[in-house]
This record gives C-alpha cells, sequence and structure tokens, in this order.
C-alpha cells in the first residue's frame, strides 16, 4: 500500500500532514517535519508546478525502491492512520464501497467489490469504534455476526476503555429480524436494537424476551438519525461506525449528522440498477466534505473524508 498525494490529514485534532508524491514513507497521521511549512506544496506535484508561471516545475524526486512504496501496512500503522480524533464528544464514521460506476454493491452484496485489503482496513476500523451501527437489511444481506475481539487492538481498546469488541446496533423500524441469530444470541458484548416507539409491539416483546437490548430513538416506528447518534453517545458509545446500507447512510447525511466517510473506491465495473453508497431524498445544498487521506493498492483507492 502507498500514499498518494496531494495528502493533507486535516481530521480535527490531527496533526497536518503534507505528502509528496510516491514517499509511502510513513502512514497518515504522521507529522511534518519540524520546519516545514504547513501550507506549502509537495515537491513536484501539480501545486508546487503551479506556484510560478515562468519557473518550470520541479523535478520530482526519484522514487525509492519499490518495497518502500508497495508494502503490506502493520494494523498498527492502519490504526493510526484511521485513529478517531480527540475531543468531540460524538464522531459517526462511515465505511463504505463502490465500484467505478457508482455501484455498491453486486447482487445484494458488497464483498464482490472488496479485496483483502479494504476487509483488514474494514476490520481495523471495527478495531477502533464502539460500536457499529448496520441496518436491518444489511444484516440480512450480509448474513452479519458478532463483533469479534481482535489481540491487535486489545492495547489500544484498553487504553481508551473500551470493551473487548465493538457493540453493533441494528436499525429497525419493522424489527422484522430473527433475534434467534447468532448477532444477538452470541454475541461478546451485547447487541442493541435501534428502533422507534411506534414499532410493531409483538416484535419489541419478542426483541425484549430474546435479550436484546432496545434503544428509542423515534416517537413514530421510524428512526430518527439524530436521536440514535445522541442514544448511543449517552450510553458511552462515542466512537459510532456505520456500515450502512446505503438507505441508512443516506439518512444520517440528510440528517446532517455524518462526520467521516471512508470510502474504497474498486476497480471494477458492475452496470447493473445497484444501489449508490447513499439513498434517499436530494439534499436542498450538496454537502461539501474535505479529504482527509488517500491510500493505493493494485488499482484499489482508500479516502477519509471529513466535514469541514
Amino acid at each position: 500500500m502507498r500514499r498518494l498525494f496531494p495528502v493533507t490529514d486535516q481530521t480535527p485534532g490531527r496533526p497536518l500532514v503534507v505528502g509528496a508524491a510516491g514517499t509511502g514513507d510513513a502512514p497518515v497521521g504522521t507529522p511534518a517535519p519540524a520546519g516545514t511549512p504547513a501550507s506549502a506544496p509537495a515537491a513536484g506535484s501539480p501545486a508546487a508546478a503551479a506556484s510560478s508561471s515562468d519557473a518550470p516545475p520541479a523535478p520530482a524526486p526519484d522514487a525509492p525502491p519499490a518495497s518502500a512504496q508497495d508494502r503490506e501496512w502493520s494494523l498498527d500503522e492502519l490504526a493510526d492512520a484511521y485513529a478517531y480524533p480527540q475531543g468531540p464528544e460524538v464522531w459517526l464514521r462511515a465505511n463504505m464501497v463502490s465500484a467505478l460506476d457508482g455501484a455498491a454493491q453486486h447482487e445484494g452484496r458488497s464483498q464482490p467489490l472488496s479485496n483483502a485489503t479494504d476487509m483488514r482496513i474494514f476490520g481495523t476500523l471495527r478495531g477502533l469504534a464502539d460500536v457499529v451501527v448496520v441496518g436491518a437489511e444489511t444484516v440480512r444481506q450480509e448474513g452479519y455476526r458478532p463483533a469479534r475481539a481482535r489481540e491487535a487492538f486489545a492495547a489500544r481498546r484498553s487504553a481508551a476503555g473500551q470493551g473487548p469488541a465493538p457493540a453493533v446496533a441494528v436499525v429497525s423500524a419493522g424489527l422484522d429480524l430473527d433475534f434467534g441469530l447468532p448477532l444477538f444470541t452470541e454475541p461478546l458484548v451485547p447487541s442493541l436494537l435501534v428502533t422507534g416507539a411506534g414499532a410493531p409491539a409483538d416484535r419489541l416483546a419478542a426483541a425484549r424476551a430474546a435479550g436484546v437490548e432496545v434503544v428509542i430513538a423515534g416517537d413514530g416506528a421510524a428512526v430518527e438519525p439524530a436521536r440514535a447518534v445522541r442514544a448511543l453517545a449517552d450510553r458511552g458509545l462515542r466512537r459510532l461506525l456505520t456500515e450502512g446500507g446505503p438507505r441508512l447512510l443516506g439518512q444520517f447525511v440528510a440528517a446532517g449528522v455524518l462526520d467521516e466517510l471512508c470510502l474504497t473506491l474498486s476497480p471494477m465495473l458492475t452496470a447493473g440498477t445497484a444501489q449508490r453508497i447513499a439513498g434517499g431524498p436530494d439534499l436542498p445544498v450538496p454537502e461539501r466534505f474535505s479529504l482527509g487521506s488517500l491510500l493505493e493498492e493494485d488499482g484499489f483507492l482508500f479516502a477519509r473524508y471529513h466535514r469541514g
């Protein structure tokens, strides 16, 4: 994996980093060398070339050997690169994958668009989160199971005051779920069911009878996204990770509560009628997010965008 350019990590609470083209020398989040102006363009980058219309662009630095550019990052490096920012009371991050033509799924599942590195990042994001928030349809389509404890993240989680694994919070209005699934019967950390006060009473009773903790986040049957985020934060779950699906992500976007999007761009074309990564009504005005970091491996791009 290598870091691409121009990469500026401007995530709130994180140091400013400017990466040069093809360096691949350190994970995102490493402080810039002392004395380097934060606004200085990377040598050989388009920004540097455009800084003077009269002077020719500076030559790009010699590329380091392939072993320095393209290598498998350790889980510690990935965890540092994707660490939650310090300070915010609650931070909602989404992790999604998209094909080149915008498809978020192939034959109803995201896995065909993924690769091994995407799955390592997927596991890293889970290893950092307090809770994974997911829609009921995604639970059914993807065959969700409880999050597991990972030894690689044990010390980091302990230092952050987290449990051994993130909880899974399933968002559902109709509660058309099998509460006998391992997600609900065998979790290391109890799974949560996020729904509205007007959800079907018999299904609410079935969930509670199965020992599922129910979180009410809406006056009707539907879940109100902002209330769901607050309700989870009130339970001490402030590092939130949503893995979709597209309808749930669209609701978070429409409610203005999404803080960060981790997007894997897969070098595949699917055509067909698959959903985009976020669905639902249009925003009155498109909301702009800022690029926080960009990594590449084997044609896959791994981007982080944050609000502001």
